[in-house]
């Protein structure tokens, strides 16, 4: 699939790929049909597609040099992320996403067919104001910061809104994995916070200098609205016969981590042009 920039001011040929393919999915508390209202008709929002990098039992924000520790996890994104990763080391490693100046890793625990690692196909990083946040308002995040969407000790059905399971890019949303029709092969989705307190980069549970907005607004204790990320991973499976778990415990532990080392002047710029501006736009033409 080919995510290109749509929208005239963010640069790029003129496509419709980021919301005509249907890869605009149903799957979180942003907006999410490109025919529901919204600035030029559309979610504003860019976005960037990674390949599948690695698969290793790290998580550089929930047990930092502890090589081994975490359950098993697929990476996204930087090439180089492990349990001694910070953004130093992200900085100078590469990517596997189109947009090149995008350094950040992404991952979330291994899911698994009848107790083996399944290889996923890619990942979607798609980039939008919160429900409701005034787009103008939305700052880039902080160099560093550190985040966590969905809940991996989990014990009952997370909110769809978070974490949502679905076929292709269908807008059927379930809280564990459906079967899927040739075609249409599996995809979880998990939404992150979209409001930061300003200050912290991480915090000791990992997720108190975050917080998601409600009804349109950020908390008074997080004031700062940032993009809400939304990550799919797609994952080759279609068909029954399947006994599938996450390497974090039950499929109700749907989570994902997100660690940022984007380039600062290109996350602002695609800020500024795209979200900011109301614009629908992808990012696969690396443009700068």
């Amino acid at each position: 699939m080919t995510i290109a920039a749509v929208a005239a001011g963010c640069g790029g040929a003129g496509s419709d790929d980021a919301a005509s393919d249907g890869d605009v999915p149903a799957v979180s508390p942003v907006r999410l049909s490109p025919t529901e209202p919204g600035p030029q008709g559309r979610v504003p929002q860019f976005v960037v597609e990674c390949g599948f990098s690695h698969a290793g039992p790290d998580d550089p924000i929930v047990h930092p040099g502890h090589s081994g520790r975490s359950h098993q996890h697929v990476f996204f994104g930087n090439t180089t992320t492990d349990a001694d990763s910070t953004v130093d080391t992200l900085a100078a490693g590469g990517t596997t996403c189109d947009q090149q100046l995008d350094l950040a890793s992404y991952w979330a625990p291994a899911l698994l067919d009848h107790g083996r690692v399944v290889e996923p196909t890619h990942a979607v990083a798609y980039y939008r104001p919160g429900v409701g946040i005034d787009p103008a308002t939305v700052e880039p995040y902080p160099y560093g910061l550190k985040m966590l969407g969905g809940d991996q000790v989990a014990a009952r059905p997370q909110s769809l809104d978070v974490v949502a399971w679905s076929c292709g890019t269908g807008s059927v949303r379930e809280a564990t994995p459906p079967t899927c029709p040739d075609g249409r092969p599996l995809r979880m989705a998990v939404s992150f916070p979209d409001c930061w307190d300003g200050e912290r980069l991480d915090s000791p549970d990992h997720v108190a200098h975050t917080a998601r907005s409600d009804e349109g607004a950020c908390p008074d204790s997080h004031p700062v609205p940032m993009p809400q990320l939304l990550l799919t991973i797609s994952y080759p499976i279609t068909g029954a016969g399947h006994d599938l778990s996450l390497a974090s415990g039950s499929l109700l532990t749907g989570h994902a981590d997100f660690f940022n080392a984007w380039d600062e002047d290109k996350l602002r710029t695609e800020v500024d042009l795209c979200i900011r501006r109301g614009l629908t736009c992808g990012v696969a033409s690396n443009r700068t």
